[in-house]
């Protein structure tokens, strides 16, 4: 058995017997940014150190590139992302009317390639869409993630409350054992952040690359041992939408860089 597979196991036998925690109060909330080593928020913090900021000036070069049948650009519908896309990503994900269902940032980018650009969706993972939600994700650094108050909102939220907590996997273990009752504690000598989506897509150390929050919950329902939901599933979505209400009014520090 590996360190990991051992560590995972010895958690899985402790929350055996613990008792669910309440929801961390919301003023007890922090970003996985505050509990970081200050040598990798100092490498965060300076643009030029910062790894995610090479997908953030793909992404810039894109938004002004014309593309799909339609040959238009972002920037031509759009104009001045530092003004048009404040505070976008911090509302994302979100419940769209048109759709019925509640869409992350990366459907909303394939979203308008599709209906205004006539141009192929971008595979999710893909470099350009890294690079285009990345350098949307920029524009909202320091704005709050906010939720909207409708009922189709509140239901994704139960939706996903409910797979948070739901025990999944041969260790049979829930995203809310970790990450709401034993948030800073170790697991495997690294500290269990209270998972906050404040800063995808992120740069992640293990991974020497860029990653959107579906490829992270990917890897925690991996570590579970849990079959992991397809990328740009509603599960994922509730998810996403569940992890942005827990999250909400801190704020967004994409490109981050985590561990």
């Amino acid at each position: 058995m590996s360190w990991l597979s051992t560590a995972f196991a010895g958690l899985a036998l402790f929350s055996a017997t613990f008792a669910r925690a309440a929801d961390i109060p919301l003023a007890e909330r922090r970003s996985s940014y505050e509990t970081m080593a200050p040598e990798i928020r100092a490498i965060q913090d300076d643009d030029t150190a910062n790894p995610g900021m090479f997908w953030v000036l793909d992404g810039e070069a894109l938004w002004r590139r014309e593309a799909g049948e339609a040959r238009q650009s972002c920037a031509g519908c759009h104009g001045d992302a530092a003004i048009s896309m404040k505070g976008v990503a911090a509302r994302h994900p979100a419940f769209d009317g048109a759709l019925g269902k509640v869409v992350d940032i990366e459907d909303r980018v394939n979203i308008c390639r599709v209906e205004r650009q006539r141009a192929t969706p971008l595979a999710r993972e893909s470099k350009e869409l890294l690079a285009l939600t990345a350098y949307l994700a920029r524009q909202s650094r320091g704005a709050p993630i906010s939720v909207a108050e409708d009922p189709e909102t509140r239901r994704a939220i139960e939706t996903g409350r409910d797979i948070w907590n739901r025990r999944q996997g041969q260790l049979n273990l829930s995203c809310a054992i970790c990450h709401d009752d034993n948030p800073d504690r170790k697991l495997a000598g690294a500290r269990i952040p209270q998972a906050h989506p404040t800063g995808y897509p992120q740069y992640r150390l293990e991974w020497q690359t860029m990653g959107s929050l579906q490829r992270r919950l990917r890897n925690c329902m991996t570590g579970m041992r849990a079959l992991p939901y397809d990328f740009g599933s509603e599960e994922f979505a509730a998810l996403g939408q569940v992890l942005a209400w827990r999250a909400r009014g801190l704020a967004m520090d994409a490109p981050a860089v985590r561990p």
